[in-house]
Order: C-alpha cells, then structure tokens, then sequence
C-alpha cells in the first residue's frame, strides 16, 4: 500500500527484490559510475531512494541524523554526476544503477520501472 501511495504521489519505487542481487553484482565490479559509491551509499540508494523514500524517510529507516543522509544523497549524485539542475534525479540515480547492470537484468528492470511509470501516469490523469 505503501508503494502505490508513493507512486501516486509522484515518487517511485523500486522493488529491493530487484535492486539486491543488482546490487550485489556492481559490488563485484570493480568499474562504472557506482564503483565510487560507499557501501552505505549504496545501501541508500539501493534500499532506499529505489523505494521512493525521501530525506525524511531515510533518516527514519536508517535512523540518521537528516545531516548524514543529506551527505550520503549528495555524495551519491555527485559521484553519478547528476547536476542539481536536474528535476528527479532520485530517479536518475535509481536508472543509473540499473543501466550499469547485465543486459537481462536490465531488460526485466526496464519492464518493472515501465509498469510503474503507466501507474503514475494514469494516476495522474485521473
């Protein structure tokens, strides 16, 4: 319930189910943008901002001061080069993680990231 209400409210979400074993890929590698990334980088952008949450909700998930998760979101879009001019780069950043994937994983992820699009856009013809 919790997703569809994110979704519906204009953020997105991606399913952990997705993002662990693409996670635990890109931690192999030892190239591309997300090899500048923290482990807890990754843990906030992977668990977290794939799940739509904000500042606000990282800092209750992770229970963090709202300064550390303001560091860690910075420094994740700051090593992916995601400028600030940017309107959604939460969703930019998510994207670029499954774009530095395997192409199978990615052609799957492509298709969830789809299906929620269609939910948001239909949610807000409504």
């Amino acid at each position: 319930m919790r997703a569809l209400n994110e979704v519906a409210s204009g953020g997105s979400v991606v399913d952990p189910l997705i993002i662990d074993p693409l996670v635990a890929r890109q931690q192999t590698r030892a190239s591309g943008p997300l090899s500048s990334l923290t482990p807890r980088e990754l843990d906030v952008l992977r668990g977290e901002m794939a799940q739509g949450k904000t500042n606000a909700g990282i800092k209750q998930a992770l229970f963090l001061p709202e300064s550390t998760v303001e560091k860690h979101v910075d420094a994740i879009f700051t090593n992916l080069g995601l400028s600030a001019a940017l309107v959604h780069r939460r969703v930019v950043a998510v994207l670029a993680f499954l774009e530095n994937t395997p192409s199978s994983d990615r052609l799957d992820s492509t298709r969830m990231l789809s299906k929620l699009v269609t939910i948001h856009s239909d949610r807000q013809a409504r």
